[in-house]
């Protein structure tokens, strides 16, 4: 990149940003019974006992769907979202839908995963917000679970997936895909479900959350829980700007610095003050004001139970537990496997995905996307991850046409 061009890309980020007003925020961004569905289908599945303990006495999952299911029903691909994303993987922003399909460069006709030729399934995960059951949904008393929520893993979470499939009457995925904290349940599912899944790939994950991903997530935890507006948990019937923004905002600010690079951060915006705003008179600098303006963002549209649950799943997850460890439990996948790396990704780091193509029998070679965007490089990069994306499927479509 030219000077010019790295001078014209920080001062398209020093632009006066609103500042959303505290007092608009909702007291949670779940989406709730009663709203526009959009492209929401509702699978309800019944009881789910938990790994950890306990159950869940009635579970639903929101999904969408693009492209036709063949006759022979062998063309089915599950795509996997990250931690704040959703079922709306791809498609315009509307009814229903806050924010456009955050996978839109990579699914639909002719792109990498073609829904001409596939058909895809996206489900909201369980312990999300956006129409799922999670912490906003109506516990059996008809009130929000809120801080009775109970803890779940992604185990939990695949269990539900696999009730959905098998509610849609499918026998087995051609492809399983995600990235994230949706590589998570890829490998979940390459282990708990081996022969329900032919390929897989993953995407900027890890088989094993590490000491240095706790370390991250812990502050952002704390930030939540310490909101005053937090209410342990019960705060669904606060009025607007009563509810735990502030908290859910400053965790997604710690967590965005993670996602992407130093350098990245470093040619955006260097010490740039914040247009007119000066920082020795109080004022912030330009990427204090880009953090602020992803805070807020995300407290419109989620919601702070789902990201303390969720977020504890992904501290918890550990495909070796109870199977004698992440290698052995790694060796049990028979499916084809993709694994694709950022190479400036700092959050899930290359190794880790190294480790996951080391210990799956029929992986190979790690996939790399040269990126500065660091760990976000999966939804940036949509050249480098389509290529590598669509020459995989192409493979898998050869072996399903044997």
């Amino acid at each position: 990149m030219s000077d010019g061009d790295c001078a014209a890309d920080a001062a398209a980020h020093r632009r006066v940003r609103s500042r959303v007003r505290p007092a608009d925020l909702p007291a949670t961004g779940a989406w709730r019974e009663g709203m526009p569905p959009g492209g929401r289908r509702f699978a309800d599945l019944g009881a789910l006992h938990l790994e950890a303990g306990g159950r869940l006495p009635h579970v639903r999952l929101a999904y969408e769907t693009w492209g036709t299911l063949s006759p022979a029903r062998d063309n089915a691909v599950l795509v996997l979202h990250a931690l704040t994303g959703d079922a709306h993987v791809t498609g315009a922003p509307g009814a229903g839908h806050l924010t456009p399909g955050w996978w839109s460069s990579i699914v639909g006709p002719g792109l990498a995963i073609d829904t001409d030729r596939w058909f895809v399934v996206a489900p909201n995960v369980l312990g999300g917000c956006q129409g799922s059951t999670g912490p906003s949904s109506p516990a059996p008393d008809g009130t929000p679970w809120g801080s009775r929520f109970p803890t779940i893993t992604v185990r939990d979470q695949v269990a539900a997936e696999i009730e959905l499939m098998d509610q849609l009457g499918l026998d087995r995925w051609a492809h399983v895909i995600g990235a994230s904290m949706g590589g998570h349940r890829v490998l979940e599912w390459g282990v708990t479900a081996a022969e329900r899944v032919h390929s897989l790939t993953v995407i900027a994950s890890a088989a094993q959350t590490s000491a240095d991903q706790i370390a991250w997530a812990h502050p952002q935890l704390a930030a939540i829980r310490l909101d005053p507006a937090f209410r342990g948990g019960d705060y669904y019937g606060a009025a607007p700007g009563q509810g735990p923004h502030t908290g859910l905002a400053l965790a997604r600010q710690i967590a965005h610095t993670t996602y992407r690079s130093a350098d990245e951060l470093e040619t955006r915006f260097g010490r740039l003050p914040q247009h007119a705003e000066d920082p020795m008179l109080g004022g912030r600098f330009a990427v204090q004001s880009y953090l602020d303006h992803h805070g807020a963002k995300l407290a419109t549209r989620f919601d702070a139970n789902s990201y303390l649950v969720l977020t504890q799943t992904m501290l918890t997850h550990d495909l070796g537990r109870d199977r004698g460890g992440v290698e052995a439990a790694l060796s049990q996948i028979t499916a084809d496997v993709l694994v694709i790396a950022v190479d400036t990704d700092r959050l899930f780091l290359p190794e880790q995905s190294e480790r996951i193509a080391a210990g799956a029998p029929n992986a190979g070679p790690v996939r790399y996307v040269r990126s500065r965007h660091g760990h976000d490089g999966f939804l940036v990069e949509h050249e480098q991850v389509s290529r590598h994306v669509a020459g995989f499927l192409a493979h898998v479509a050869r072996r399903l046409d044997r």
